[in-house]
Parts: structure tokens; sequence; C-alpha cells
């Protein structure tokens, strides 16, 4: 049997990928010889991390702010003029925001479901054509959806609007999943749990004190998000469709109740 993890040759685009996650998947993605494209709001650091994924691949930066659909259909016309199909998608940008219930403002309601949740789906949106370019019954094209844990379990931290909005896109892989099935794209999601990210600073910061409430009994490391990715997207994950993996050494469904 040829190597059904095999994704060289393929042409991707990961959001949200100069740091954490979606840098971590980047990497593995060059590594495996797969053209990919990273885009991030902070244009220094996107072209940064392009320039130094480039020194073992191809990897390309063009920065943008995918909040509103203006700035996401500017990034895929750029697209558009480099690439004729995309194979992969990986919607990996994300925010958060904390505050105490009486006091959660607006600004951060709508930050984060603009980057969480329309942002994602607009982008797949306007990217499909050239995703339906690529795929057929014999390999597919995919997307993933970076989720939360927070969206599978109740988290006790006041991010209100993080958790609603990694519950919708949960929710929303499924229903992309159904309508994009005819057009041989599949879409998934992971939902990860404490990885060391920007996004994760108790995490990144304090992965000692964090591991003893895993039943793995640590962090994610990056050959965790990355090896699954790379399934997800390779012929090994072409039947898996609407899922959504808790990548979170046990957090979620390990913990044994009593």
């Amino acid at each position: 049997m040829a190597d059904i993890f095999d994704i060289s040759g393929r042409v991707a685009i990961v959001t949200g990928g100069s740091r954490g996650i979606g840098k971590m998947i980047a990497t593995e993605f060059v590594r495996r010889g797969v053209r990919t494209y990273i885009t991030s709001r902070k244009a220094e650091q996107c072209n940064e991390t392009a320039a130094e994924l480039s020194a073992f691949g191809e990897c390309v930066a063009f920065p943008h702010d995918l909040s509103n659909l203006k700035e996401i259909k500017s990034f895929v016309s750029k697209i558009s003029e480099h690439e004729s199909k995309i194979d992969i998608l990986v919607n990996n940008a994300g925010a958060s925001w904390g505050a105490p219930f009486d006091e959660f403002p607006e600004s951060g309601w709508d930050k984060v479901m603009d980057i969480n949740v329309k942002s994602l789906f607009f982008l797949t949106q306007q990217l499909a054509p050239l995703m339906r370019a690529a795929a057929s019954s014999d390999k597919p094209a995919k997307v993933i959806n970076i989720a939360s844990t927070d969206g599978l379990s109740n988290s006790r931290i006041e991010t209100y609007s993080y958790s609603a909005s990694k519950a919708a896109v949960i929710h929303l892989t499924r229903r992309l999943a159904n309508r994009l099935a005819e057009d041989n794209i599949r879409v998934n999601a992971i939902a990860p749990g404490a990885f060391a990210s920007n996004m994760n600073i108790w995490a990144r910061d304090n992965p000692e004190g964090v591991a003893p409430r895993i039943p793995a009994k640590r962090i994610g490391q990056p050959a965790d998000i990355a090896g699954t990715a790379v399934y997800m997207c390779s012929r090994a994950g072409d039947f898996l469709l609407g899922a959504t993996i808790p990548l979170d050494g046990g957090t979620v469904y390990g913990t044994l109740q009593g």
C-alpha cells in the first residue's frame, strides 16, 4: 500500500499560521512537501515565519486581516493570482476575550465572533471554487476548522464569546461538511486542549502546573496537532466527514467521573 499519509504536492492555506497552533501545522505541511500559504494580521511576524519555513520547503506569507468580507475577498483574489486550485484550508485564525459577566463588553463579543465564526464561514465560502477545482472523489479537498475544548465542555474561565464561538464552529463544521460533501470537499474540526500558544498563556507559561490536570499528564506538543492535521488531510482521512477530534490528552472525554 502506498503511504496513505502522503500529502506532498498539495497546496494549503493556514490562517493564523505565523505562530502557535497555526505555525505548528504549517511547519509540518512545509516539511512534507506542501506549498503552504500563511496569513495573519501582523505582517512582520507573518513574513518572518514564512522566511523561517522556506528554509526547508515552500511557504508564502500573505498578511491579511480576515475579520471582514472585504479583506477576505482581497485575500482570495491574491491567492487566485498564484493558484488555480487549493487542496487544503486550515481555518485556524482566532481571538479570545475575557471579562467578568457583569462587565463583558459588546466589543469583546463582536471581535471574537467576527474572527472565530464569521470569517471562518466566509473564507471557506470564497475559497470554495478553488477547492472544487482541486477536489475529486478519489482525492477530496480538505477543510480543517480549529475549534477548542471550550466548545465541548463548560469552561470556568469567563471567556463567554470564545466558548460560544467555538461551540458554533463545531456545529458549523457539521453543517458545512454535509453541504460540501457533494463537491468532494471534506470538512472536519480539531478541538485542541492545552497547547503552548498565545491563545493559551497558562499552558505556555506554566506547563508543569497544567499537566497534572490532564489525564495524559502533559500538555500538547507540536507533533500532536501537526500529526492530526496530516492524518485528516491525507488519504487516511478521506472517510472522515463532519467530525470534531478533541485533541486534549483526555481532558473532555478521558476524565473519570465518579
